[in-house]
């Protein structure tokens, strides 16, 4: 399976955010989207996902050699071909247990083997399954949000800035679980804002994006070395 994008182009609140931006994703790689906060990163993925509907461009899904364009379709239409979200901000429901929050996901009672086998990526979250989403910390939060997407089985998960705002050992421990669906075959596309080293080990390919446009498609090292694309993403 392949998630991928031509050319879009989106206006929000008549300022246009993103410019001719072409991406994608395959199922067993990890892409990294790079770029300062504004740049455009969150509407990408939200466009990708239906939230935001383009003013000019596309969005596809190739499954089998068949390619589906699902341009402006709803998210759940999205999430049902094997496209799961990880939003930045986590948007777990405070008044929810965690066993409920995956629950919600999932649309109903979540099959015990499923459970168990998003348990295994977070034994944590097994642990505390009865306990409310406001009484979670960051990072149990962060477990939670992508629990919640691997409830949908998804071929393919869109992740915004997950290692962002964590405690070092939690951020490792994500990073294992990032390099675990990866080996089993889940394609993964996770922005990532400043700390180029959390993810440098991590991708198998980077976009630069900058003002809404892409700057560089390539290797992290090729990105590094290239200084005119790191004076526009970090200043130096």
């Amino acid at each position: 399976m392949r998630l991928y994008a031509r050319d879009l182009e989106v206006w929000i609140g008549g300022v246009k955010v993103l410019s001719g931006v072409s991406i994608d994703v395959s199922e067993g790689e990890v892409v990294g989207l790079i770029g300062r906060n504004g740049a455009g990163k969150t509407t990408t993925l939200h466009t990708l996902m239906g939230l935001v509907r383009p003013r000019s461009g596309g969005v596809y899904i190739e499954r089998n050699g068949v390619e589906l364009e699902v341009t402006g379709s709803k998210p759940y239409r999205i999430a049902g071909m094997g496209v799961s979200l990880v939003p930045q901000g986590r948007y777990i429901f405070p008044d929810l247990t965690v066993m409920e929050n995956l629950e919600v996901a999932y649309g109903g009672r979540v099959p015990e083997d499923l459970i168990n086998e998003v348990f295994q990526y977070f034994p944590e979250l097994g642990r505390i399954r009865d306990r409310l989403g406001i009484h979670l910390s960051g990072g149990e939060q962060q477990m939670l949000a992508i629990a919640r997407a691997l409830v949908r089985r998804p071929r393919i998960i869109l992740m915004d800035e997950p290692l962002e705002g964590l405690a070092p050992k939690i951020v490792a421990s994500l990073r294992e679980v990032i390099k675990r669906l990866k080996g089993e075959g889940i394609g993964i596309l996770m922005t990532e804002a400043g700390n180029i080293k959390r993810v440098r080990d991590l991708v198998d390919r980077v976009y630069g994006i900058d003002r809404g446009e892409i700057i560089f498609s390539g290797g992290i090292d090729d990105m590094l070395r290239d200084e005119a694309v790191r004076r526009r993403i970090w200043g130096v």
